[in-house]
C-alpha cells in the first residue's frame, strides 16, 4: 500500500487531484491508516493508469468515469483504442514537426494547413465513447446523471457503497435467507432509481464484477470487510436465478 503522498511522487498527479479523484468516486482510495490518510493498492495504480491514459486522450473526467464503471468495461479493448489514439496523436505531431522544418528550410511560407486537421483524431476517440455508452442502460444512466453536480454524483456513489457494505455484515447468513436476498433488492432498486434499469441479467453482471478482484473488489471489501464483494456476489447470483 503507498500513501498519497507516495503515489504522487511516483506517478507526478497532485495531492490535491488525487484527493479529487477519491471525492468524485473516480479513483477511491482502498484504505486509510489510523490518522486517516489514503492508501492505493496495485489496484487502485492499475485504474490511474487508465484514468491517466484517458486524460491524455483528453476524455473528461465525467467521460472517463462512466467508461470505467460501465459493467461492459474492457480492459483490453480500452488499451486497444487508447493505443489507437495515441498512435493518430503522434502521426499528427509528426506531421506539424515536418511542416515546421519545411517552413524553416525554405525561409518563407507554405501554403499548407493539412497538418493542422485533427478530425481523424476526433471521429475516433468520439467513435470510442459512443461504445461504451452505445447501451440503453448507459443512455439511461447519462439522462440521470446530467444535471447532478458533482457532490451529489459522489454522495450516490457513497450511499450504493454503504448498501453493498451492509452485506459484510451478513456473512454468518446463508446468501440465499431472506433478509441476505431483501438488501439484494434494495441494491438492485437503489441502482434502478439513481443509475439505469437494473434487471436480473445486469444485476447479476454487477455482481461478478464486484467479486472479480481490481478496484471494485478492493473498495467493497474495504468498506464492509474481507469477503464481503464475494458474499454479495453469491446472494446476488442466488436473487438473479428466481
Amino acid at each position: 500500500m503507498m500513501t498519497v503522498n507516495e503515489v504522487s511522487q511516483l506517478t507526478g498527479v497532485s495531492i490535491r487531484a488525487l484527493h479529487y479523484y477519491d471525492q468524485i468516486g473516480l479513483l477511491p482510495a482502498a484504505g486509510h491508516t489510523d490518522s486517516g490518510y489514503r492508501l492505493y493498492d496495485d489496484a487502485a495504480l492499475e485504474r490511474l493508469q487508465q484514468i491517466l491514459l484517458f486524460r491524455e486522450l483528453e476524455f473528461s473526467l465525467k467521460d472517463i468515469q462512466r467508461i470505467l464503471e460501465n459493467s461492459a468495461f474492457d480492459r483490453k479493448m480500452a488499451l486497444e483504442q487508447q493505443i489507437t489514439l495515441l498512435t493518430l496523436k503522434k502521426q499528427h505531431l509528426e506531421a506539424l514537426i515536418a511542416l515546421a522544418e519545411k517552413l524553416q528550410k525554405a525561409g518563407g511560407s507554405i501554403m499548407d494547413f493539412t497538418a493542422f486537421d485533427t478530425q481523424k483524431i476526433k471521429d475516433y476517440a468520439a467513435q470510442a465513447k459512443q461504445q461504451w455508452g452505445a447501451t440503453p442502460e448507459y443512455k439511461e444512466y447519462e439522462e440521470k446523471t446530467a444535471h447532478k453536480t458533482v457532490k451529489e454524483t459522489a454522495d450516490m456513489g457513497s450511499q450504493l457503497m454503504a448498501i453493498l457494505a451492509v452485506f459484510g455484515t451478513m456473512q454468518t447468513k446463508d446468501p440465499a435467507a431472506p433478509e441476505v436476498q431483501a438488501q439484494v433488492k434494495k441494491l438492485q432498486d437503489f441502482i434502478s432509481a439513481h443509475y439505469y434499469t437494473c434487471s436480473k441479467m445486469i444485476l447479476n453482471q454487477l455482481g461478478q464484477m464486484y467479486a472479480a478482484g481490481g478496484a471494485f473488489t478492493e473498495n467493497i471489501n474495504a468498506a464492509g470487510g474481507p469477503g464481503t464483494a464475494e458474499f454479495a456476489q453469491k446472494a446476488i447470483a442466488i436473487y438473479c436465478k428466481e
